[in-house]
């Protein structure tokens, strides 16, 4: 792909990792891979913001020689420390020694913890500007989102956010504005995105949003670090945010599950029926057969989950603890849960589910249902029974 011109001498100079499937090692998908996005600026003096992942490190060189001589950089402003957008730094310096890198005091220390060097280093804070001629960046920190270092870097004469992993996407594409993509697609992957990677943060989320308005930043455009530009509606992927953040979520129903000789199969089946028939829309996920991340995408916009196991030592299967570790970990905002399963001799899965729904933050609705060994046509009732009631807890939820 050739260098992209964004905005009057600021250009587009990063990759797409087309190849990309996993992230954050293997605790997130990325089927329809990613970009690294880095930024050029051309002023009187030159700022390149952010950089490629290290592999990628001799693309990027190549498309910013396409607009200058790299040795003319005069700053490098590392929105974020991690590798994905740090990963070339080393390979911009050796090519302009001179450059400055600015960033958080967060940013210098984690930089040189990764890659030991020392180098010209101007801290900033939130306020902080820098003067480039015509055009001047002004600096906002954004603590963990989603790491300590991170921050964002607007450019009041363009109404420009460059807002790193803040608004990004997950999305390999040889376009690179919103209006260019298929919208369904792409506020998909936004809603993954910010589930699987900022759902944990967003009380900081919202506290940030009301601090750029207070600042009252005019914002025409957001150019984030993964994905695409938001060139046409930044406003659009700016209340997305507000809304997840938020905690609000359709009238929706996921049940997700693993079962072992095929009961908690039949139970979730038999609830599956209960909550469609009460007209709500609802989703199976079998764990093992299903793609985490997805699934955690899907109950970003979904108002109920029930999570159901068969039993063993005690426990539940071990396909199931992974997921219920990550939702303890994203704490899930406003959701409705639910706990079910079989077991043989003994039980233990509903009871583990429900600590860890209660510790994620959930309400449980119901006491967990539980079936021993294979459940008739009774109990498959009871399940579609508790399936309907489910259902008009979600309808009765605010």
């Amino acid at each position: 792909m050739p260098t992209v011109k964004v905005l009057e001498n600021i250009y587009w100079v990063g990759v797409v990792d087309w190849n990309k499937r996993h992230f954050h090692g293997y605790a997130y998908s990325t089927q329809r891979g990613t970009s690294y996005n880095a930024y050029l600026i051309v002023d009187n003096k030159v700022a390149l913001v952010d950089t490629v992942e290290h592999p990628f490190a001799e693309e990027m060189i190549e498309r910013i020689k396409e607009v200058i001589d790299p040795s003319k950089i005069d700053y490098i402003i590392a929105n974020h420390v991690e590798a994905d957008h740090s990963g070339s730094i080393k390979e911009i310096l050796n090519l302009a020694p001179n450059a400055t890198l600015v960033g958080t005091a967060n940013c210098k220390a984690g930089l040189e913890k990764h890659y030991f060097g020392y180098w010209k280093f101007q801290t900033v804070k939130t306020g902080d500007t820098l003067s480039l001629g015509e055009r001047t960046l002004t600096f906002l920190e954004a603590p963990m989102l989603h790491w300590p270092d991170s921050m964002f870097t607007y450019i009041e004469k363009d109404a420009l956010l460059l807002s790193n992993d803040g608004f990004g996407q997950h999305l390999a594409s040889s376009k690179r504005f919103d209006d260019e993509i298929n919208q369904e697609i792409l506020m998909w992957e936004a809603g993954k995105y910010y589930a699987n990677i900022l759902w944990l943060y967003s009380s900081l989320v919202l506290r940030k949003l009301a601090e750029v308005q207070k600042l009252g930043l005019k914002i025409d455009m957001i150019a984030p670090s993964h994905g695409v530009i938001w060139r046409k509606a930044p406003m659009k992927i700016v209340e997305a945010y507000l809304k997840w953040a938020n905690g609000e979520a359709d009238k929706k129903a996921l049940i997700v599950y693993d079962t072992m000789w095929a009961s908690t199969e039949r139970m979730a089946k038999a609830m599956l029926e209960g909550i469609t028939s009460e007209g709500i829309e609802a989703k199976l996920y079998r764990l093992p057969v299903s793609d985490e991340g997805d699934i955690i995408g899907e109950l970003l916009e979904t108002k109920g989950l029930l999570l159901g196991s068969a039993t063993i030592n005690n426990g539940v299967l071990p396909t199931v603890a992974p997921f219920l570790r990550e939702i303890e970990g994203l704490r899930p905002k406003n959701k409705l849960a639910a706990a079910f399963g079989s077991y043989g001799w003994g039980g233990g899965a509903t009871a583990a589910i429900e600590k860890s729904l209660k510790s994620a933050g959930m309400e449980l609705v119901a006491p967990a249902i539980t079936v021993k060994w294979v459940p008739d046509n009774a109990e498959l009732q009871k399940c579609h029974e508790y399936g309907r009631e489910f259902a008009k807890k979600i309808k009765a939820a605010e």
